[in-house]
């Protein structure tokens, strides 16, 4: 069985089994920290992938295959009235992009930015916010006068994408080495009362150039490949195309919970923005 990119035999399934039967005091951080520790399952820059090895010892748990210790809190989910408001200013800005230039690009790494990054997804985008899981990165935009702007949020990327699987033309065992290389734009947010035309193309240009770098401190490793999914019936892609991100297909619509497959989603339009010039080579190899 895969499960987070990981093999899993019979014998991992029941050591995992004796961990917690032998165990009965220990809550799901520690299990997750014994796992990760006992695997060496670390990332490039030497950190334990606690997150990912969480989410799937609750994967394994929603199988059937082990029953894990209670939960010390209750996740409350994405619901907007769940996130503390952050006060902030609504009035419109509506001018050129040269008006609002020089553009500040933040990282969202302390706690009270991470909290106003939340609190605007939640309340302004049409998916909300539902939490980050494995390497992500999260950036805020503010033009001259400290003004918000933008929320962009990258992520794991999708685990099999036929059309992007196609583009790139890797095998299964290339996928599993080097899908750490690309990473989704999972949430794009212009805030409500921004109307600047060319923002949207002109961000995801500037963060383009600097996410490998960004990735690579924080996460030990580079980005090499860039991919988001725009819902059809909602949107026309226009900003990734104008910033040369190039459509390869579109998705099944059907949803990476569908084991039945009969849960229908949303069709949307596969993009790709390469960050290197031999990107099917590199991802190809082994």
């Amino acid at each position: 069985m895969k499960i987070q990119g990981r093999i899993l035999s019979q014998e991992d399934m029941d050591w995992i089994r004796s961990l917690i039967s032998d165990h009965p005091d220990w809550h799901r951080s520690r299990l997750s920290l014994e796992i990760c520790a006992a695997w060496n399952w670390v990332n490039a820059k030497g950190q334990v992938k606690d997150m990912a090895c969480r989410t799937m010892l609750l994967k394994l748990e929603r199988l059937g295959y082990l029953q894990l210790p209670a939960a010390r809190s209750v996740s409350v989910g994405n619901s907007v009235r769940t996130l503390t408001p952050v006060a902030h200013s609504t009035t419109e800005i509506v001018c050129s992009l040269q008006d609002l230039t020089p553009l500040r690009i933040e990282l969202v790494q302390d706690r009270a930015s991470s909290q106003f990054f939340k609190h605007l997804l939640a309340e302004y985008h049409y998916l909300g916010f539902s939490g980050t899981v494995g390497e992500n990165m999260k950036y805020m935009v503010y033009d001259q006068q400290q003004r918000p702007l933008a929320c962009l949020l990258f992520g794991s990327a999708a685990w099999k994408v036929s059309s992007r699987d196609v583009w790139i033309g890797w095998k299964a065992t290339q996928q599993q080495a080097n899908l750490s290389y690309i990473t989704n734009n999972m949430r794009f947010l212009i805030l409500p009362w921004v109307r600047v035309p060319h923002l949207a193309s002109h961000l995801l240009a500037r963060i383009s150039r600097r996410i490998s770098v960004d990735w690579l401190e924080k996460y030990g490793h580079p980005i090499h490949l860039l991919e988001t999914f725009v819902e059809q019936d909602r949107f026309r892609g226009t900003c990734y195309r104008a910033a040369n991100w190039i459509r390869v297909g579109q998705t099944l619509g059907r949803s990476r919970n569908d084991a039945n497959r009969t849960l229908q989603v949303p069709i949307k339009d596969v993009y790709l923005y390469s960050l290197i010039p031999n990107v099917h080579k590199v991802l190809t190899h082994e």
